[in-house]
Formats: structure tokens, sequence, C-alpha cells
């Protein structure tokens, strides 16, 4: 059993960055990938970006691409997501998540775990 715990939401100004963290405890982190996804009001579930198990390979949805950048460090156990140049259209719950493997990464109900959210709000 792997606990997720999601830390680094805020309100930030449009334009700014913040950096998201996903800790987890339990089970053995490097074997998963993880996936951080969003979810706005009224809107599904948004998949986000994915960083593979040893975080060589990464995923990302064309509307963050060049602005949000995901890493993990798997000694800490903590995979960790950077956004920049954030938009109001940002705005959401983030979720991070754990998979076994690295397919159907854009598919939420593929991820074995998740966290609790973080809100990150970005204002105009």
């Amino acid at each position: 059993q792997v606990q997720l715990v999601e830390s680094g939401g805020g309100l930030v100004q449009a334009g700014g960055s913040l950096r998201l963290s996903c800790a987890a405890s339990g089970g053995t982190f490097s074997i998963y990938a993880m996936g951080w996804f969003r979810q706005a009001p009224g809107k599904e579930r948004e998949f986000v970006a994915a960083i593979n198990w040893s975080g060589l390979t990464t995923y990302y949805i064309d509307s963050v691409k060049g602005r949000f950048t995901i890493s993990r460090d798997n000694a800490k156990k903590t995979v960790y997501l950077q956004m920049n140049s954030l938009k109001p259209e940002d705005t959401a719950v983030y979720y991070c998540a754990a998979k076994k493997n690295y397919i159907a990464l854009q598919e939420p109900r593929g991820y074995d775990y998740w966290g609790q959210g973080t809100q990150v709000t970005v204002s105009s």
C-alpha cells in the first residue's frame, strides 16, 4: 500500500510559478510510474504529466509543454511538478497518482494510488 501526500499549492498571479511535491510512504516508490492530474470545478479529472520509474522518460499534455516540468527523487520518495508561466486556466485541484506500468498514462482508472490533492489558484 502506497500513501501519497501532495503539498505546495496556493494562490499565485498569472505568470508566476509554483512547485508541487508529492511525498510517498509505504510500498516501493521506485517501481511506480507517477502522474499528475488536475480537476477544475465542474470538469472531469485531466491528465497533466507523467514520469517513468527511473525519471528518464516524461510525458505532458500539450497545454503545459514548455511550462511544466515533472521530476522525481527516488531516494526521497518524492515526485515534483514545477509549474512556470501559470495561467488562470491552470486553476484546479492537483493530484498525484502512482501506477505499476508506463502505459495508458492519461487514463485515471489505470492508477493504483492517489493523493488527496492540493489547490492551485491562478489569478488574472
